[in-house]
């Protein structure tokens, strides 16, 4: 495993048994994590008295990184994070990842997505539906946000389903763009993808609002430690230019010392910015010194092949998911996503049969919802 400019030791790997890997691991992170409590906290409070940032005392620093509501404390319970029914995140983890790369597909949901014939269903029907998709089922673990909607996933999804405790927050309903609600999910879903790092599986996080068209690994980069769709509007076709814009719905990371650290100070950095989301914190950030100094290897995911409703236009041909951004309200987003899956299924039969009749078919423009720059929910 490679190592970041000094700021994270990793042992010999010859001579070390798994679980004295992980556990040095925890340890360097924890190194890492300090070292950028000091940079980030406290440098502003030196040399910019005037900021808004907002700087905790110094017995609450080491508390900063802790991922709560999952409470991973000592090495021997990590693997002992409870859901709801008995069973743990470590079994759930363990069946449905895969066996040659440890790796899961990751989405998240409440009761307003998982209500019938809404997103979770359009979301199953794409994977059933879409080319080389279907295989890719048995890897996707649903994280549920309240008890109806892990009901509904046990129905639907059973022994892919972990219910995410949180305290004092009700996630069950439809969260408007920006609003403190959203924002809290948005940072819990950091959080979450964060400890996944830390208990060592690599993760495929997608929204669940997007339809698997074709397998996108084929499509994903090798030897990059965090790679994210490029949004449309700030995407200038080269990968690893950090000017590109993100679009957070979809994102591949892997595990090591390098995204542990990267995961805990872009969690930590909403503190920096309060009232904004993960997406912009990231766009604040990726250019830091300290993401530098760690060796975090970051790409941009071409939208050619992964598209969302903020495109003009899409290549049928090429797209390998469609994520249903720019756009207001779930059943406008379930209308236009079911539009494109039908547009698909079409598509997809008249590639069997060699026939395409006057004109070669591809999606139909978006009915229901209307593309606004800058709102990429």
């Amino acid at each position: 495993m490679a190592t970041g400019s000094g700021h994270v030791k990793v042992g010999d790997r010859e001579s070390q048994t798994q679980k004295q890997r992980h556990l040095h691991q925890l340890i360097d992170v924890r190194k890492t994590v300090y070292f950028f409590t000091f940079t980030v906290f406290l440098s502003p409070l030196i040399y910019h008295s005037a900021s808004r940032i907002t700087v905790l005392p110094l017995p609450q620093l080491s508390n900063i990184f802790a991922f709560q509501p999952l409470l991973i404390a000592a090495k021997d319970n990590t693997d002992k994070l409870e859901a709801e029914d008995g069973r743990d995140l470590a079994r759930i983890l363990r069946e449905s990842s895969m066996i040659e790369n440890k790796t899961v597909i990751v989405v998240m949901m409440n009761q307003a997505w998982a209500e019938p014939n809404s997103s979770f269903d359009v979301f199953f029907e794409g994977f059933h539906a879409g080319e080389g998709t279907e295989k890719l089922l048995r890897h996707v673990v649903v994280v549920c946000l309240d008890d109806e909607a892990y009901s509904r996933c046990n129905h639907i999804h059973p022994r892919r389903c972990f219910l995410l405790k949180t305290t004092g927050v009700d996630f069950s309903g439809e969260k408007l763009y920006m609003a403190p609600d959203y924002l809290k999910m948005m940072w819990l879903r950091t959080e979450f993808l964060g400890s996944l790092l830390k208990l060592g599986y690599n993760f495929l996080f997608t929204d669940m609002d997007t339809i698997w068209l074709r397998d996108p690994f084929p499509r994903l980069l090798a030897e990059v430690d965090f790679q994210v769709a490029g949004d449309y509007y700030n995407f200038n076709g080269n990968s690893s230019d950090l000017r590109n814009g993100a679009n957070g719905g979809f994102n591949f990371v892997v595990s090591n010392c390098r995204t542990i650290a990267f995961y805990s100070y872009w969690y930590a950095s909403r503190l920096r910015f309060p009232g904004k989301n993960e997406r912009v914190v990231l766009e604040r950030i990726k250019q830091d010194n300290f993401v530098k100094e760690i060796g975090l290897t970051m790409r941009f995911l071409d939208p050619v092949y992964f598209g969302n409703f903020c495109q003009p236009g899409w290549d049928i041909s090429k797209v390998c998911l469609m994520h249903g951004t720019c756009c207001s309200g779930k059943g406008n987003k379930v209308n236009d996503l079911r539009q494109v899956l039908e547009d698909w299924r079409n598509y997809m039969l008249a590639e069997a049969s060699g026939k395409y009749g006057s004109r070669k078919l591809g999606f139909r423009r978006l009915k229901s919802c209307r593309r606004r720059r800058g709102r990429r929910h």
